[in-house]
């Protein structure tokens, strides 16, 4: 089965299992995405918003980083739930060993539901960073408006106000024991907690609150995911469905002969160096070559070609292609020059012409060409 045919049993049915990922509902909650508020062109200009629940320790953060890196070709951000506990006061300090983390009212929903307001309308925001040996939120991290919002949390789907918010709802189900090993090799390790207290915490907050405010949220979910994060058929379709939707409105669907480079880590580092003003001359041009580069190599792959059978050093035969012949670049001045090096660099000996586009009159209407051939 193809990622296309997978995804259309996928929104072809009210409930779906496949490899242990199963989906339910979705098909009736998933009208109210499809349906345009306005228009058929404006149906994404908001981002798409995922939720993705579970027990602590379940995979969650496992399943949002997987997320996220097949994602790279879109802006994804992540906002935990976890950033939006309550502060203590000096006197609730003292008696912090009492205080149920798992519970809705540790969180401030009112202020998670105005910064999620804020990134939903492309406004930038402060989200605090909590701080567990403190248990405060002294710390502020910037987060601008993406095109895709994680909203991470063990009770995101609690309140209906933030479920109304999403688009998607994923619940991380994993085993009760698996999640307790984890969270006990997690809280010795990075928190230095003895395991007694891990367990008496467990016990005493913990797994009551998964029972009475967790579990019973996942029946809002749209898709369950089984294992998290080793689950990774489930993150695959996952990604191709959320593909699907941010592309309805694809240039590359709308014009046949446009070709668009797959973006990568890389490319997203060099663009944030040219557009950083703190960047100096000498690295914007270099950075720039190398993106220039990577966009004439791509542009020289989509042009004809011959097969060729060439003899190797070896003595063997190797079945290959012959590059086009009589190859020609034309630059538009001023800023195709900027390309020149690039395509000389790539194809030997080819010769450059030029192209300098004008307007005459004063209404600025009538555009002049002249043109400088090799």
């Amino acid at each position: 089965m193809d990622a296309k045919s997978a995804v259309e049993l996928m929104e072809s049915s009210n409930e779906v299992h496949f490899s242990g990922f199963h989906m339910d509902g979705f098909e009736q909650r998933k009208a109210s995405i499809e349906q345009p508020t306005t228009s058929e062109t404006d149906m994404y200009e908001q981002p798409f918003v995922i939720g993705v629940a579970g027990g602590a320790a379940s995979g969650k953060t496992a399943v949002c980083d997987m997320i996220i890196q097949q994602l790279h070709d879109q802006r994804v951000v992540l906002v935990n739930q976890d950033s939006f506990y309550n502060n203590f006061s000096e006197e609730e300090l003292t008696r912090v060993q009492d205080y149920n983390f798992d519970h809705p009212d540790a969180f401030d929903t009112e202020q998670l539901l105005r910064v999620m307001d804020k990134l939903k309308h492309g406004e930038a925001v402060d989200i605090p960073k909590y701080d567990f040996k403190t248990y405060k939120s002294d710390v502020l991290r910037r987060v601008n408006p993406s095109d895709v919002i994680i909203l991470e949390g063990i009770l995101v789907f609690h309140d209906q106000r933030v479920r109304e918010l999403m688009n998607m709802k994923i619940f991380v189900d994993t085993d009760a024991d698996v999640r307790l090993a984890r969270r006990i090799r997690r809280d010795t390790n990075e928190k230095g907690r003895d395991i007694g207290a891990v367990l008496d915490q467990y016990s005493k907050f913990v797994k009551p609150a998964f029972d009475d405010f967790i579990l019973p949220t996942k029946k809002y979910a749209d898709i369950i995911i089984p294992r998290g994060g080793d689950n990774h058929v489930a993150i695959d379709l996952i990604v191709q469905h959320i593909r699907t939707k941010l592309g309805q409105h694809d240039l590359c669907k709308i014009y046949p002969n446009l070709y668009v480079i797959q973006s990568t880590f890389q490319i997203r580092g060099m663009h944030t160096l040219i557009r950083d003003a703190q960047t100096t001359k000498h690295d914007f041009v270099f950075y720039s070559d190398r993106l220039i580069r990577l966009v004439v190599e791509h542009g020289l792959g989509h042009l004809p070609f011959t097969e060729k059978q060439v003899l190797t050093p070896t003595g063997s035969v190797y079945t290959g292609v012959d590059f086009c012949k009589r190859l020609c670049g034309v630059s538009v001045i001023r800023s195709g020059e900027s390309m020149e090096n690039a395509l000389r660099a790539c194809c030997k000996g080819i010769k450059i012409g030029k192209i300098l586009i004008h307007r005459e009159g004063d209404n600025g209407q009538q555009v002049c060409p002249s043109a400088c051939m090799p």
